[in-house]
């Protein structure tokens, strides 16, 4: 009696066939948190049906990927923070504290307004320590701007540093919240965050 094949041919199509559950799995995932990525910058309270819809996936799958519409939220930050302090990377810190500022402010800007109501989705989904830790690499950039105009002259050194880092964070966010509202343009929303920025620190 002839023995059954169980040889190499059958270990790669098996091995075949991990790898494309395995792309399978990962292009699911990547498409879920895309589409809650888009979902959650414009409307916080979206839901994980509509997140699955939009993702064109079915709930079993978008839960078999994550537990919870919380841990789908992390998601959605870890991937937003790692974005964002890629882009911010690129920003040139040198010169003038002010320009650095700035340009620094211009680029955050763009990030906090493609992001949009993710923050308000994070606050109401996540511990604050998790909030906390989606703000350290903007906060630690700000400050390092911020210490040497303050060397220099150019900002006031009269009240806390964190209490100006937390006025920036809160004008970004409040530029956001107006741009949705139709109060401002999202062209005009970069100049009057830094001219409002630099117009409170001023030395």
């Amino acid at each position: 009696m002839a023995a059954r094949t169980t040889g190499p041919s059958a270990r790669t199509r098996d091995a075949s066939g991990d790898r494309t559950k395995r792309a399978d799995a990962l292009r699911n995932i990547e498409a879920i948190i895309d589409a809650a990525t888009r979902l959650l910058a414009v409307n916080p309270e979206a839901s994980i049906n509509d997140i699955a819809k939009a993702a064109d996936v079915g709930r079993v799958t978008l839960y078999g990927h994550f537990d919870s519409r919380a841990t789908l939220i992390s998601a959605v930050v870890d991937r937003a923070i790692a974005q964002t302090h890629e882009a911010l990377a690129e920003v040139n810190l040198d010169g003038d504290p002010r320009d650095a500022l700035s340009r620094l402010l211009g680029a955050t800007w763009h990030l906090t307004h493609r992001f949009g109501a993710i923050v308000v989705a994070a606050s109401q989904a996540l511990a604050p320590e998790q909030i906390r830790r989606a703000h350290e690499e903007l906060a630690a950039r700000v400050r390092g701007v911020l210490i040497r105009g303050r060397e220099a002259g150019e900002f006031r050194c009269d009240v806390p540093i964190d209490w100006q880092i937390s006025l920036i964070q809160a004008v970004l966010h409040t530029a956001s919240d107006a741009v949705h509202r139709g109060e401002i343009t999202a062209d005009d929303a970069p100049s009057l965050v830094c001219d409002t920025v630099l117009a409170v620190l001023a030395a």
